[in-house]
Parts: C-alpha cells; structure tokens; sequence
C-alpha cells in the first residue's frame, strides 16, 4: 500500500546491519546544544535507553520508569527507578523524592534523593534537601543546603580508649565546657 523511500529502506538496513554480534555503536553524551547530558551516573550501561523531558515540559505528578531518565524541564513529582538513574539536567528544575540506583543533580533541586548507588552533585547544581545514597560526590561550586546519610555501616572501630575517657568522666567534662547554642546566641 505506501512505498517506502531509498533513504527508509538504507535506515532500516542499518538497523538491521547494527546487531548485538557486531561492535556496538559509539554514543556520545553531549547533547545538540552542546551541553553535558549525563555522566558515568547515567551512563551505566551503554545499552540502556535514557529518556530525556526537554526543557519546554513541565510535568506534575509521580513517574514510575524501567530507563533511564533526564530531566531538563520543570518537575513537581516523584520519581521512581529503582534499577536505573535519574537526572536532572544542567537546565532541570525538580522538586519531589527521587528512588533511583545512581542520581546526577546539575540543575535545581528541592527535595529528597535515595540513591541504592551513587548521588552526585555536580558544580552547576542548587541542591536543597536530603540525600541518602551508598556513595556520594559533591564537586566544588555546587551549591548544597540539607543531610546526607550514607547507607552502609560505620567503620567498626578500636573504641577502647572511648569506653576509658567515658568511664572516668572525661567526655562529659569535655563536653559541658561547650558553651549551649543559647549561650551563644545571647552573646
């Protein structure tokens, strides 16, 4: 019923001359401006889409996804990605709870990350909020207001001479020669 074109018929050639026992295709990050799309956060595995929402998109609401995704626009919502990485471009604006495997803030965020990965923030990024993660980068210049919690266990550490000072009473001298909040806020 419709022909297809010489140009559609040479694209789907190279689909098909593109499979998994050839060498896969190079794909870069930058995007068309020339901006820095992702990082190795979101770059995890080469083979894996990334949705991008452009910076004209605003969206309001909670978004459950299987890939990867960018935002560049304008967010008011949840975002939940379990097995895969979120970010928030350099022209992004989110403000809601993100559950991601890797997170990467470059843009403006309000809200709280939990990463089962890595959290990065990088110089470029406005960040208010709270971030729990298994590893967190926060590159000089970002701009960072909130917690972060790390999801591993402490360091176990030889705390012998902790338990000494606590049972002679040391710490609690130490610590009530520290002048209250109060105390300080009145001077």
């Amino acid at each position: 019923m419709f022909k297809q074109s010489d140009k559609a018929n040479k694209d789907n050639k190279k689909k098909v001359d593109n499979d998994s026992t050839k060498k896969p295709i190079e794909v870069s990050s930058t995007a068309v401006d020339g901006s820095n799309l992702s990082r190795d956060a979101l770059t995890s595995s080469k083979s894996e889409n990334t949705t991008i929402i452009g910076e004209k998109i605003s969206i309001e609401g909670n978004i459950l996804a299987e890939e990867n995704l960018t935002i560049e626009g304008v967010m008011k919502g949840n975002v939940k990605i379990e097995k895969h990485s979120f970010g928030v471009g350099s022209k992004g604006r989110v403000e809601g709870e993100i559950r991601a495997n890797n997170v990467l803030i470059s843009g403006l965020f309000h809200g709280k990350v939990n990463a089962t990965g890595k959290a990065e923030i990088t110089k470029n990024a406005d960040f208010y909020g709270a971030i729990k993660a298994d590893s967190i980068a926060i590159e000089e210049g970002a701009f960072f207001k909130g917690e972060i919690e790390l999801g591993r266990d402490p360091h176990k550490k030889d705390d012998s001479v902790g338990k000494q000072m606590k049972e002679t009473g040391h710490r609690e001298k130490q610590a009530s020669s520290i002048p209250s909040f109060e105390a300080v806020k009145e001077n």
